[in-house]
C-alpha cells in the first residue's frame, strides 16, 4: 500500500500552537488533503508512470487515511482530460469521464483541450460526469457559465468553509475549438468577482482552480487578496509554491507526478477576533513506485486490449528514427514532421503543407527498424484533424511563417513541419523580420504569387495565431476534407519504408 512520508496534521497543528502562543483554538481544528491532477489524458500513462491505476492508488490511500480521521479530501483536476488521446480521437473523451468518475474526483476545472471535439461534444462528457466541472470565466450565448458547469463552488467540513471557483485559459479561443457561442472573461476581472463572493458566502479558504501558464496564476494570487491557494495546470509544470502566507501547486501531466497537500486548518481567538490560520505541508509524489490499483489496471487494460485489436495492424516500418518528442516538433524540423507534410502535400495536389507541430502528440522515439501501425498514427493524430486545402499568397505564407517561430523560445505549438518549402529565420530579430529567406520548389518566395497550400483544418480557421490563413480561399473546406491520420497511413503503406530524414528544410540562424 502507498504510503506518503509527510508531518503529520497533528504535528502541524502544534507548531501553530507554538507560534500562536496565547490564542485558543475556537473550533476543532480540519484535517484537509488535496489531491491534485492536472493535464491527464492517458489512460494508462508514460514510461511506467501516471495513468489512471496510480492515480486511484493514491487518491484511494488518502481518502483511507484521511477521512478515517475525520479530516477532508478534495481531490481536483486542473484541466485537459478529454483530449488528446488515442482513445479520444474514437469515443471523443467517454473513457476519461468514465474512469474520473470510478477515481473519484472532487471537483475539476476546463481546459483547453476539453474543447478541442466542440461544445456541443464538450456538454454531452459533462453530463456523464459524477463531480462537478467549473468555468468561471466563460459565458454561452450571452450568458455566464456554461450549460453542464458551474463557477464555484463550496465545501462545508465540521463547521469550516472551503471555497472554489474555476477558470481556464483565454488562449483557448485560439488553441482550441470552442466555437463562436463561447466568449472567455479576463481572469482578474473573473477571480475579482468570484473569490470576493465566495469570501461574503463565509469561506473561510478561498481556492482557484485554474488552467493557465504559472506566471500569469501566480501573479493572479499575489494581486487577489481574496484567494489563499491556486492549484493549476496547462504548462505541466510540477512545482511547489509557497511564501508563508499563500501557495500554489501544479502536478506534472499525465499523473506522472500528483500533488498531494496536507493542510491544518484551525479557527483561533485573535486580538481583533476570530481568524482563520492555516498550514500547509507538500508532496508531488514521483508515481513511478506507485503499485498500480487492480480495479482500475483492469478497466484500463480493457480499453488498451480493445486498441490493440483494432488498431495493431501493421502499415510499414521505419528505416531510422521517428522524433515526435514534444520539445522536439515545437522547435525543430523533424523527420517524423516531413513525413506527415509530405503525406497531406502529396494527397492534396498542393504546392507547400504546413501543419502544426503542437498537433503531434505522441511524445515518443520510434527506433530505426520499428514497424509502424495504425495506432502508432492515431496516437501521433489523436484530434481528428482534416487536411484543408488554401489557395494563399506569398505574402500570407510569410506571414504564417512568422507566427510559426513566433513562439520557439517557449516551445509553443504554433511551431511548423513543412513539405515543398524551406525557410530560415532567426529568432532574435525583430517582431515581423524573424523570417530571413524561404523557397517554394526552389525558388524565392513571390509576395504576389499564389499558392496551392495544404494545412489542418484547426490553422486554415486561424488556429494558433494563424490569422494569414483565415481570410484565405478555400479551395477543400474542412467538411470536403480527409483525415490527416487517414493520409498518413496511406502514405507510410504506398511507400513501404520510411527513408526521408531531416534535410534542412528549417534553418534557424542567430
Amino acid at each position: 500500500m502507498f504510503r506518503l512520508k509527510r508531518i503529520s496534521a497533528a504535528a502541524l497543528l502544534a507548531v501553530l500552537a507554538i507560534v500562536l502562543g496565547s490564542v485558543s483554538a475556537l473550533a476543532e481544528p480540519l484535517k484537509l488533503t488535496i489531491v491534485h491532477v492536472n493535464d491527464w489524458d492517458r489512460l494508462d500513462g508514460e514510461r511506467g508512470a501516471g495513468g489512471a491505476a496510480r492515480i486511484a492508488t493514491i487518491v484511494k490511500d488518502e481518502r483511507e487515511r484521511n477521512d478515517g480521521e475525520g479530516g477532508l479530501t478534495l481531490v481536483t483536476f486542473g484541466g485537459d482530460m478529454l483530449s488528446p488521446s488515442l482513445l479520444s480521437g474514437i469515443d471523443k473523451g467517454r473513457h476519461m469521464i468514465e474512469l474520473s468518475n470510478a477515481i473519484g474526483f472532487s471537483v475539476a476545472v476546463l481546459g483547453n483541450h476539453e474543447f478541442d471535439f466542440g461544445p456541443d461534444i464538450l456538454m454531452q462528457r459533462l453530463s456523464e460526469a459524477t463531480f462537478p466541472w467549473l468555468a468561471g470565466n466563460l459565458e454561452y450565448k450571452g450568458k455566464p457559465g456554461l450549460p453542464g458547469t458551474k463557477r464555484s463552488v463550496m465545501i462545508e467540513k465540521n463547521g469550516y468553509k472551503i471555497g472554489i471557483f474555476g477558470m481556464l485559459t483565454p488562449a483557448t479561443r485560439e488553441i482550441s475549438s470552442p466555437g463562436d457561442d463561447v466568449v472567455f472573461r479576463s481572469f482578474g476581472e473573473t477571480a475579482t468577482e468570484l473569490a470576493g463572493q465566495l469570501k461574503k458566502d463565509g469561506a473561510d479558504i478561498v481556492i482557484a482552480l485554474t488552467h493557465e501558464d504559472f506566471r500569469d496564476d501566480l501573479a493572479l494570487l499575489l494581486k487577489n487578496s481574496d484567494i489563499d491557494m491556486i492549484f493549476g495546470g496547462h504548462d505541466h509544470l510540477a512545482i511547489n509554491w509557497y511564501d508563508g502566507r499563500k501557495m500554489l501547486m501544479k502536478a506534472g501531466s499525465q499523473g506522472t507526478f500528483v500533488g498531494v497537500v496536507e493542510i491544518a486548518v484551525d479557527r483561533i481567538k485573535g486580538r481583533n477576533g476570530p481568524r482563520i490560520v492555516w498550514s500547509p505541508s507538500f508532496n508531488l509524489v514521483n508515481t513511478t513506485d506507485v503499485e498500480p490499483d487492480p480495479e482500475m489496471q483492469a478497466k484500463v487494460q480493457g480499453y488498451l486490449d480493445f486498441l490493440d485489436k483494432q488498431l495493431g495492424t501493421v502499415i510499414g516500418e521505419t528505416s531510422l528514427e521517428l522524433d515526435t518528442r514534444r520539445a522536439s516538433v515545437r522547435t525543430m524540423e523533424t523527420a517524423f514532421g516531413n513525413l506527415l507534410a509530405d503525406a497531406m502535400r502529396k494527397a492534396t495536389g498542393a504546392d507547400v503543407a504546413i501543419t502544426n507541430g503542437g498537433g503531434i502528440r505522441g511524445d515518443t522515439l520510434y527506433p530505426a527498424n520499428t514497424e509502424l501501425t495504425r495506432k502508432d498514427v492515431l496516437t501521433e493524430l489523436p484530434f481528428g484533424n482534416t487536411t484543408v486545402v488554401l489557395e494563399v499568397s506569398g505574402s500570407a505564407l510569410l506571414a504564417a511563417l512568422e507566427n510559426s517561430v513566433s513562439g520557439v523560445e517557449r516551445a509553443k505549438g504554433r511551431f511548423p513541419q513543412v513539405s515543398g518549402l524551406v525557410f530560415a529565420y532567426d529568432p532574435k530579430k525583430a517582431v515581423g523580420g524573424r523570417i530571413v529567406d524561404v523557397k517554394v520548389a526552389g525558388k524565392p518566395l513571390a509576395p504576389d504569387t499564389l499558392y496551392k497550400l495544404a494545412t489542418n483544418d484547426f490553422m486554415a480557421r486561424g488556429g494558433d495565431g494563424y490569422s494569414a490563413f483565415a481570410s484565405a480561399k478555400i479551395l477543400v473546406n474542412a467538411k470536403a476534407a480527409t483525415l490527416m491520420a487517414s493520409q498518413l497511413i496511406d502514405h507510410i503503406v504506398s511507400i513501404g519504408k520510411v527513408s526521408t530524414g531531416i534535410e534542412g528544410r528549417i534553418a534557424r540562424i542567430e
